[in-house]
């Protein structure tokens, strides 16, 4: 196949080399904002492909923020059935560069001395593109029939704390993929039953998830009738055998795959599918027959496998995405071809991308840039005079869309999995919310006050992560910060609390989440016969986390913060800052702290009635983020992080919008 180069991704991919995959993968500068997948032609095959015209390729688009600087792409070449163009637009961080050609070389070179089946890769940093973003870019919304994937998990913690993160070792994905190893159904019954006994004994930490489409070949089985489409030849077959389990096994026999240590733990390439119940019937051929089973109204196959030799790999840890393509051997006459039909390059330039943009991710606050960094100056005067310690001052930014709040809320679930997700339909708003911490718990008497600050992120290792944490407990700014918190925490529970029942029940202890762990440490007290649980909620308010820490454990300094707050922000912060959760009829209390919030107020949505969005709504978002302000705190820099909070939520309606009206 001929090289690709970096010139715009605009032009078709017609003619023979339709049939082939090429992929890029790319890192652009301020001017691009956009992830675009195009599918190559295929010919009809069964009714598992919907024909395609020759030179008409499969867009979709979707927005997001790239602040990066310099540009470059990343170039994969490789033969199968899809052809990715991504543009990855991250905060920092830019494109790994591959060791020289001839080094790519020599190495492919002798892994294909092992072997017949080997890999070839391009990893990118990004924390922008997300699986279901990926997803929905190779496979248009409307396109039913394209076989494809996108493997998940959701995930319980040690600590017991859901999180929408993923896996790689989830025992369906073994069962379903017999990646490059395909054994007995008899052994993966056993295995599958084991894996999840072990689930319950060992959890495993989520990290990995799994995209793949258009695969380059599929196995569909119909009673002993079995179709085998080989979209890389263009070929289809049709035989009768007695067990179509054993047509993949064969397959495989002649695969000899080198695996390289560079690529993540997870599930890279190779068989996906499923296998129908009445697949046992090719294990009991005379105790349960075909001829004796039910009436199949449905039409559907027994076994369905796609063999894909792309796929996409995020680890969310790192934050790195993978575009793994296999290369086998046998389909070229040398291994130098081999190489230069499928060898990943860096390219010079950035291809060009049709973008449809629904909007700056951030398109006002309520108080301009100048604005909020003459607050913050005013608010250092008040912490030099000692009137305080420390201050939150936030700004509310906004955002329309036409993207549902209920799709915004699907799409943060991804985006920013944390312990309390909430979409909450109240009168006047709808409150779409990922907080981290709670505000106050209440059970059987007992007041919870769970003090969380200290962040650092997630090792790749259990080395690493126990580093890292060491490194954590080790930093005397966080630590210290927690240690006010825990403090201010203990005077809280205090006001309400038996004397003599508060108590510091765990101290500096890390928590470890699917990307981050932080510093916590949990504060509890016997609350006063003659209390309930709201008096517990008034007493935990006002929260410094988001108003202020008091130079001493005064409340009235912590209630000098707030009027300095009415003072310095031009607008009430309404749900931002607050909480929500529930009561329940016994008093049992469950309020989480109302941050990573996005705030829809209802009397601001407008209903399109003509147009492209066409009885769609258009809400008007409103993302209000803080930062703590300290007597050597820096304008630019407080801006600056109010600006990248607010625009970790707007990746939601980034989403949102791409998922679920970017083909409107």
């Amino acid at each position: 196949m001929e090289a690709l180069t970096s010139s715009s991704s605009s032009s078709s991919s017609g003619g023979p080399a339709a049939s082939h995959v090429r992929r890029r993968a790319s890192a652009f500068g301020p001017s691009s904002s956009a992830v675009r997948c195009r599918g190559t032609t295929r010919s009809s095959l069964r009714c598992c492909y919907a024909p395609r015209r020759p030179g008409h390729p499969l867009k979709c688009s979707a927005a997001a923020s790239s602040p990066s600087s310099a540009p470059a792409s990343a170039v994969v070449k490789g033969a199968g059935g899809i052809d990715f163009d991504f543009g990855f637009g991250f905060c920092s961080g830019s494109v790994s560069a591959n060791p020289s050609r001839d080094a790519e070389a020599d190495k492919f070179a002798e892994a294909a001395k092992k072997g017949n089946l080997v890999p070839l890769y391009e990893c990118i940093v990004s924390d922008h593109l997300t699986p279901v973003l990926a997803y929905r870019c190779l496979v248009k919304e409307d396109d039913k029939e394209s076989p494809s994937f996108l493997f998940e998990s959701v995930h319980q913690d040690s600590h017991g704390i859901n999180n929408v993160v993923c896996t790689s070792a989830h025992p369906l994905i073994a069962f379903f993929l017999f990646s490059f190893f395909f054994f007995p159904v008899v052994f993966f019954l056993t295995f599958l039953i084991n894996s999840f006994a072990s689930l319950g004994n060992k959890p495993k930490k989520g990290r990995y998830s799994m995209v793949g489409a258009h695969p380059a070949m599929e196995i569909v089985a119909e009673e002993n009738k079995v179709t085998i489409m080989d979209h890389e030849e263009g070929r289809q077959t049709e035989q009768v055998v007695d067990d179509p389990m054993q047509v993949p096994r064969r397959i495989m026999e002649n695969w000899s795959p080198q695996l390289i240590d560079e690529l993540p733990d997870a599930f890279c390439g190779g068989w996906v599918g499923y296998f129908s119940y009445d697949t046992v019937r090719y294990v009991e051929k005379k105790k349960l027959p075909f001829s004796s089973a039910p009436e199949d109204d449905r039409n559907l196959p027994d076994v369905h496998l796609g063999l894909y030799n792309d796929v996409i790999v995020f680890d969310h840890v790192e934050k790195k995405v993978y575009v793994i393509h296999w290369v086998q051997l046998n389909r070229y006459s040398s291994v130098e071809e081999a190489y230069q039909d499928g060898s990943p390059s860096l390219s010079a330039g950035s291809v060009k991308l049709h973008t449809r943009q629904f909007g700056s991710p951030l398109e006002k606050s309520t108080m301009t840039s100048d604005e909020y960094k003459k607050a913050v100056l005013q608010a250092k005067e008040h912490i030099l005079a000692g009137d305080i310690f420390q201050i939150v001052l936030s700004q509310r930014f906004e955002r329309r869309t036409y993207a549902d709040p209920f799709e915004v809320y699907r799409a943060l679930r991804i985006v920013n999995p944390s312990p309390h997700l909430t979409y909450l339909q109240a009168r006047g708003c709808i409150l779409v919310a990922s907080s981290p911490e709670i505000l106050t718990r209440v059970k059987k008497g007992k007041i919870v006050n769970r003090p969380l600050a200290g962040t650092v992120r997630r090792g790749k290792t259990e080395k690493e992560d126990e580093l890292l944490k060491k490194q954590l407990l080790n930093d005397e700014k966080q630590c210290a910060e927690h240690v006010m918190l825990v403090d201010l925490g203990r005077n809280d529970v205090g006001k309400v609390s038996k004397p003599g029942s508060v108590k510091v029940e765990t101290l500096m202890n890390i928590e470890r989440y699917s990307h981050v762990m932080h510093i916590s440490s949990t504060v509890t007290g016997e609350l006063f016969d003659n209390l309930t649980c709201w008096d517990a909620l008034r007493a935990a308010l006002p929260v410094g986390t988001v108003s202020g820490a008091p130079k001493h454990l005064k409340i009235w300094n912590q209630v000098k913060a707030m009027e300095l707050i009415d003072e310095l922000e031009v607008t009430r912060r309404g749900p931002y800052s607050g909480g929500f959760g529930g009561v329940s009829f016994a008093g049992d209390t469950l309020i989480a702290l109302a941050l990573r919030t996005i705030v829809f107020p209802t009397a601001m949505s407008s209903l399109k009635k003509e147009g492209i969005m066409c009885n769609r709504r258009e809400w008007v978002a409103h993302l209000q983020a803080g930062a703590g302000i300290v007597a050597d705190s820096k304008p630019d820099d407080e801006q600056r992080e109010c600006e990248n909070k607010a625009a970790a939520l707007a990746r939601a309606i980034d989403l949102a919008e791409s998922a679920f009206i970017n083909n409107i």
